[in-house]
């Protein structure tokens, strides 16, 4: 009988001890995940600079600007969904300012609604810089001529509006307009499952072990009755 049940509890322990390990592993991970983004929290709300003169993708991803210039009236429609309001579109305009020409995130307004014409006259944009990745392989390719976009693609966007392949993302306009609400950038969209999958390492290290359990049971129960 102890030969019987030798092997199925070496086995139980082996994976009840690989799934715990895992599940510490993703614990760990979770520990650097929540520090880096609180890094980038603080990254994102710290106090405004004027727009760097080159500006690079992944050094300067968030990075917190004010920007004075006029917007554009031409504007593009990237359909999103905010929850408990339903179905809506970023609305993307060109900021012209003295020297520079830049893609400007003005906010989100209803699907139903009209594009707001945008404030008159110079204004002074607070936001982040960013340069989404949102395009899958299930993304539908945009529709320029019909004005609905479904990825901020910033090349095509700058190529459409003529600027320059920089987005910023308003926080808040010296003068706010009017049925168009700010979408900041923020950590939300920044994947953190880790503790997720910690829990899902743990339970199945208890599902393990239980199974092993009530195996070794069994065995103990047959040996005897036998």
């Amino acid at each position: 009988m102890r030969k019987s049940i030798l092997i199925p509890l070496i086995f139980g322990i082996a994976g009840v001890a690989v799934l715990i390990g895992l599940g510490k592993w993703q614990v760990e991970r979770l520990a650097r995940k929540e520090a880096i983004l609180a890094d980038i929290a603080a990254h994102i709300s710290a106090p405004p600079v004027a727009l760097p003169d080159a500006v690079e993708p992944e050094a300067d991803r968030y990075l917190p600007v004010a920007v004075t210039g006029q917007i554009g009236d031409a504007a593009l429609r990237v359909l999103v969904s905010q929850k408990q309001i339903g179905a809506g579109y970023r609305v993307i305009s060109a900021l012209d300012t003295d020297t520079r020409r830049v893609l400007l995130d003005r906010g989100f307004i209803r699907v139903s609604a009209d594009i707001p014409a945008p404030p008159a006259g110079e204004i002074t944009v607070t936001g982040n810089l960013h340069w989404p990745d949102e395009r899958l392989s299930s993304t539908p390719e945009n529709d320029v001529p019909g004005n609905i976009w479904f990825a901020r693609d910033i090349e095509q966007m700058a190529e459409v509006l003529e600027t320059e392949p920089v987005l910023i993302v308003a926080r808040a306009l010296s003068v706010p307009e009017v049925g168009v609400s700010p979408l900041p950038v923020d950590t939300s969209g920044i994947p953190n499952d880790h503790l997720s999958y910690a829990i899902t390492w743990f339970s199945l290290a208890a599902i393990w072990a239980a199974m092993t359990g009530v195996f070794i049971w069994r065995q103990v129960k047959g040996g005897r009755a036998a």
